[in-house]
This record gives structure tokens, sequence and C-alpha cells, in this order.
């Protein structure tokens, strides 16, 4: 069994999935750092921010694996769009508790979407540690 094809489609979407991330993030922690950090002596107001910023996170890992799904509909990979998603989000977070298999020859792209899922979390809390630092309440930032 060749898997080419795999890496031909699921390496230049994972590359993708990355690069949208991380501008993604940094234009959402450019808006709502300072913000947040403006209004360093109300932890309410602090908490709200990184509640917003938990919200953009979701947002962008559910439009990440919107992607994939698409992908693996686009292919023959998985029947249906639905499908697809439910697949595509356990790959992406490695929860993978679906009974929902990809076609045989397409089963490494799988694998290479959990990869992928696993960067970006991994970028996620990069950022995420770096926006509550400079926001932290109290600290010089």
């Amino acid at each position: 069994m060749s898997w080419t094809a795999d890496w031909e489609y699921g390496l230049p979407l994972a590359v993708a999935v990355m690069v949208f991330h991380v501008a993604a993030f940094m234009l959402i922690t450019r808006a709502l750092v300072p913000e947040v950090a403006s209004m360093r002596n109300t932890h309410f107001r602090f908490i709200a921010g990184v509640g917003l910023l938990a919200i953009a996170a979701a947002t962008l890992h559910g439009l990440e694996g919107l992607a994939w799904a698409w992908l693996y509909v686009w292919l023959g990979a998985l029947p249906d769009y639905n499908t697809a998603v439910l697949y595509s989000f356990g790959a992406m977070t490695s929860y993978g508790h679906a009974d929902v298999y990809l076609e045989r020859q397409w089963m490494l792209l799988g694998t290479i979407e959990a990869v992928n899922g696993l960067i970006v979390f991994g970028l996620t809390t990069a950022f995420f540690f770096a926006a509550i630092q400079k926001a932290w309440p109290g600290r010089g930032g």
C-alpha cells in the first residue's frame, strides 16, 4: 500500500493549518492582550478576557477540523460531511472514540491530522501562556 497521496494531501493541509493558526492567534492576542492588560486591577475583566481568548481558540480549532473534514469528503475517504467532521474532531484531539474509520488507502491521513492537532493544541497552549503572563493582574507586563 502506497501512502504517497496521504502525504501529498495531508502535509500541505497540515502546514496551512499551522500557518493559519499562528497568524490568527497573533492577531487575536494582539487585539485582546493589550485590552486585558489595561484591566490589570480588575480580576473579573481579566478572567473575561481569558474567556474570550478561549472562545477564539475553540473557534480556530473548529475551523481547522472542518478543513480536514472537507478534505476527507473531497477525497472520498469518508462518505459524508457529518461523518467527516466527527472523525476529524476525534483525530485532531486524539479522542478517537467514534466508530468511524477512513477508507483503507487514507488511513495515514488521519494520523497526519492527529499529529497536526497535537502541534496546534501545543501552539494554543504557548499562546495562552504568553498572553496570560503578559496580562496577569498586578504584573509589570
